[in-house]
């Protein structure tokens, strides 16, 4: 263990935002960093003591040269230490929320930063956590980190997902690993808004389910009147449209680019009772809704969850075009007095420019639209208030 007194040194340059991260802004980029041999010499994952211009001593943090956030804020007394005690303090803390706000260990437990985990996720599904650690310290610490889980939680199951592009931006491989008891041979069920999802979490996407979403699944049922047909378009394993068939929709139809996540959907669906209400069609979203309008079908309720269309700032634009042509195919197929949910899970989109852009598809369809809802992720998803990245997910309701 590397005593505080003898961690290195890194030193922010004198027009770094100091203030900022003394008020808890958890991240410093290279560039306002003052680099030399010996900081860069720094393996990734190793721990430093940051301080400001004036050598004046600010956090403990995780460090990784490689990448564009060298440092990552792990706590305010420099004097840390980084084990069990400290894991587990950590973990209890995530863990008192979570069994405050869910009767069942179904949810998010450490949601990276907003939850003093700069970089890691776990979700917990029942017996078995799933562990994304992506950033160097966290990988570095993975061992200490399992055990604290384990004793903290009771689970008999941990696992290590590795993948995603962040990982790659921090220099980790993609070795996805059982770090404790076996893993699941086949999905396992997930319960939420009277539906049963199925969580593939070795072969599936992330972590093998989408907690995020909770609330606005369950306000999606609410849209829901007896007899309604309901368009879910990038479904995953069946997302809002289970929901909506557990509201008391009618049918509904699921779209998804994967057949594996529409198997894991009609799963849930027979898991649900819902088998004979529910249908799946394999494709490309745009060419679906295209051929959806063409056919002049039309539904209820219409939800539309892609992925990220705009993961950074560079990708800003094209994404923004591509929310409006997602609103605008969408907006074509709801009934007259029926409701269009669109989401977006992107970072660099914020509510704002994301609602202009689904506003204004739905002009473009030639609907008028009453704006009557905006979602967020759950509460088992907190946001750190210095760190806007941390409230990506928006979800915007309208009665067209």
């Amino acid at each position: 263990m590397t005593l505080s007194s003898d961690r290195p040194r890194i030193r922010l340059k004198p027009k770094a935002n100091a203030r900022g991260l003394r008020h808890g802004f958890p991240w410093v980029y290279a560039n306002d960093i003052v680099t030399d041999r010996r900081t860069r010499k720094i393996a990734a994952g190793d721990l430093a003591v940051l301080e400001d211009d004036k050598r004046a001593p600010i956090a403990l943090v995780a460090v990784n040269p490689a990448s564009k956030i060298m440092c990552r804020v792990l706590d305010r007394d420099t004097k840390a230490q980084l084990d069990a005690e400290w894991f587990e303090t950590r973990l209890r803390h995530a863990l008192q929320l979570r069994e405050r706000l869910f009767d069942a260990p179904y949810y998010r437990l450490i949601h990276a930063e907003a939850d003093g985990f700069p970089g890691v996720i776990i979700d917990r599904f029942g017996d078995a956590c799933v562990i994304q650690p992506n950033a160097a310290w966290a990988e570095a610490h993975l061992d200490v980190l399992t055990d604290a889980l384990v004793k903290v939680t009771g689970v008999g199951t941990v696992l290590k997902n590795a993948s995603g592009r962040t990982r790659g931006l921090e220099g980790l491989d993609d070795l996805s690993l059982t770090l404790r008891g076996v893993a699941p041979e086949a999905p396992l069920p997930v319960p939420m808004n009277g539906a049963t999802y199925m969580a593939d979490l070795t072969g599936g996407q992330k972590t093998g389910l989408f907690y995020d979403q909770r609330p606005n699944h369950a306000f999606a049922a609410k849209l829901i009147h007896p007899g309604a047909d309901v368009l879910d378009v990038f479904s995953h394993v069946g997302g809002f449209g289970l929901a909506m068939l557990a509201g008391g929709a009618a049918q509904a139809l699921s779209v998804d680019g994967s057949a594996a996540a529409l198997e894991l959907a009609m799963k849930g669906a027979e898991a649900s009772g819902f088998a004979k209400r529910f249908q799946t069609r394999q494709g490309d979203a745009f060419d679906v809704l295209t051929k959806l309008g063409e056919d002049g079908t039309r539904f209820d309720v219409v939800i539309c969850d892609p992925p990220a269309f705009a993961p950074s700032k560079q990708a800003l634009d094209a994404g923004l075009r591509a929310y409006e042509r997602i609103a605008r195919l969408a907006a074509h197929l709801v009934k007259p007095g029926g409701y269009l949910g669109l989401c977006s899970c992107s970072h660099a989109a914020d509510l704002g420019r994301f609602r202009d852009a689904s506003s204004r598809g739905i002009g473009r369809a030639g609907r008028q639209a009453q704006l009557i809802h905006t979602g967020f992720a759950g509460p088992d998803h907190p946001q750190l208030p210095q760190l806007a990245e941390s409230g990506y997910l928006k979800a915007v309701f309208y009665r067209l």
